[in-house]
C-alpha cells in the first residue's frame, strides 16, 4: 500500500494540489494529513476520487466546525481530532500534529510502526527501534524549498520517498 503524509499546508492552495498530483501520480492509496490546515477552503483540494484522507488538527486549525464539515464533503475524509491511530495495511500508525517533541518521543517507543507529524516544518525520517518517525515538510512562503515536500510510505517494503512540491508552487 502507498500512504501519502503531508503537513502543514497552511492555506497554500497550489501546494496541496501540486501534492495531490504527486501522490495520484504516485499510485497513494490513503492521504494521511498531520494538521495545520488553517482554514476549510484548502480541505476541497485534497479530494480524489476513491483515496481516503485521513487528517488531525493543528495548532492552527482554529474553525473547528468549518473544518469538520469541509472533511463531511471529501470523498473518503475523516477529521480524527487531535490523534488518530490507524492502522493502514497491517500497520499502526500514530498520527499527531506534534508540538510537543517529548510526545513523538514517548509514541515512539511504543508499539507503532509508524508516527506521522508536522509542525517543525523540517522534513525528517528516522528510525527509533522499530518505528519509523516522519514528517513530511510543510508548505508556506518562509519553509526553506528542501523542506517544502510530502512523503509516500510504501507500507509493504517500508521505503519512505520525499517528493519536492516546493519548485511546482
Amino acid at each position: 500500500m502507498q500512504v501519502g503524509v503531508i503537513s502543514d499546508t497552511h492555506d497554500n492552495v497550489p501546494a496541496v494540489e501540486a501534492a495531490m498530483d504527486r501522490f495520484e501520480a504516485a499510485g497513494v492509496d490513503a492521504v494521511v494529513h498531520c494538521g495545520d490546515f488553517v482554514a476549510p477552503p484548502v480541505i476541497s483540494h485534497l479530494d480524489r476520487e476513491g483515496v481516503p484522507v485521513h487528517a488531525v488538527r493543528g495548532n492552527n486549525d482554529g474553525e473547528r466546525e468549518g473544518l469538520v464539515s469541509a472533511f463531511g464533503s471529501l470523498d473518503g475524509g475523516t477529521l480524527h481530532g487531535r490523534f488518530a491511530e490507524l492502522e493502514l495495511d497491517g500497520h499502526a500508525f500514530a498520527v499527531l500534529h506534534g508540538e510537543r517533541r517529548p510526545v513523538i518521543e514517548a509514541l515512539a517507543a511504543g508499539d507503532y510502526d509508524y508516527i506521522c507529524h508536522g509542525h517543525w516544518h523540517v522534513r525528517e525520517r528516522r528510525e527509533v527501534g522499530g518505528t519509523t518517525v516522519l514528517n513530511p515538510g510543510a508548505h508556506f512562503p518562509t519553509v526553506a524549498e528542501e523542506h517544502r515536500t510530502i512523503a509516500v510510505v510504501d507500507t509493504r517494503t517500508g521505503e519512505v520517498a520525499f517528493h519536492d512540491v516546493g519548485a511546482s508552487v
